[in-house]
Formats: structure tokens, C-alpha cells, sequence
């Protein structure tokens, strides 16, 4: 099965100049989405890890899956203001504007070794971001996983020159 052929290249979204990866068609298909979930898993056995960090927002679906699948604690990296309790925050930049991630403060055991998870590896700000936000808070991080790098953009390049391990289920 090519998990490609159900993530539809959507251009000019959200701004001109930007391909979206439609991931509805993929999480439509039972068969695709357990697929994914599959492969996602063979890369997660590389790393070391005790807990999950899902990426708001794509990021909780794959992240929580996985999750159930590996018998493995979740945690959310979310857009600020939306956690109720005190929360550790990192900005960072993208490719088409700047934000931030926050973790709650009591989300993860001190211990944790934690495995971010994105559907898509971009230009890297997002994965970069979550990695600082949770070694600035006290864990250890294992690594990162996407089901998607979009190649010419060099996240990747750029995760290696910050230390991050990445994997990616597909490139495009």
C-alpha cells in the first residue's frame, strides 16, 4: 500500500506557495490509517522512549494511535492557552508565521523519555520547538518521529544541526 496516494497535495494552503498534505483520506481508509500506524511503530522501535509527545493538532491522532498501539503514556504539545494548569512555553518560527507549543507542568513523570511525534516533517521549527520545550522542562528526549518528510525543505538537515534524531515513514 502507498500511504502517498491517500495524502493529496493541497496547493496554496494555508498561504501561497505552500503544499498541504491532506491527511483526511488516509485517516478515511481503515486500512491506510492502521498502515501508518504500522509503520510508525517499526520506526518508534529505534528509539529509547517511555512516552509519546503528540504535536497539536495533526500530531494528537497519530500521537494517540501509536500510543494505544505500543502500549505507551501520551502527552500533548499544545498552541498556547488552551491547558488549564501551569504550563512551560517555547516560541519558535515557521513556514508561514511564528507560534508557540506549551506542555502542563504535571503531564509527565519527571523520568520520562519522551518520543515527539508530527504527521509532517517541514522545515523543522515545530519539531525543534517541542524538543526545547520538553528538554527546557526537565525530560529527556529520544527522539522524533512524522509520517511525512517534505524533503526539499531540509527540516531534516536542519533537526541533525540541533541534535534531534528523526525518522519519517515517507519522503516527498
Amino acid at each position: 500500500m502507498n500511504l502517498l496516494d491517500y495524502l493529496p497535495g493541497v496547493p496554496d494552503f494555508p498561504k501561497p506557495g505552500i503544499l498541504f498534505r491532506d491527511i483526511s483520506p488516509l485517516l478515511a481508509n481503515p486500512a491506510a490509517f492502521k498502515e501508518a500506524i504500522l509503520q510508525l511503530d517499526q520506526l518508534a522501535q529505534q528509539f529509547d522512549y517511555t512516552h509519546i509527545v503528540g504535536i497539536e493538532s495533526r500530531g494528537f491522532i497519530f500521537g494517540s494511535a501509536l500510543a494505544h498501539h505500543a502500549h505507551k503514556g501520551l502527552a500533548l504539545a499544545r498552541k498556547p492557552n488552551k491547558l488549564p494548569l501551569a504550563s512551560h512555553r517555547e516560541s519558535y518560527g515557521l513556514e508561514y508565521g511564528t507560534d508557540a507549543l506549551e506542555i502542563q507542568e504535571s503531564t509527565l513523570p519527571k523520568d520520562a523519555k519522551v518520543l515527539l511525534l508530527d504527521d509532517v516533517l517541514a522545515t523543522g521549527g515545530t519539531l525543534i520547538a517541542a524538543d526545547r520545550l520538553l528538554r527546557n522542562a526537565g525530560f529527556a528526549v529520544s527522539g522524533a518521529i512524522t509520517l511525512l518528510e517534505i524533503a526539499f525543505l531540509n527540516g531534516n538537515r536542519l533537526l541533525k544541526q540541533n541534535n534531534i534524531k528523526h525518522e519519517s515513514v515517507l519522503k516527498s
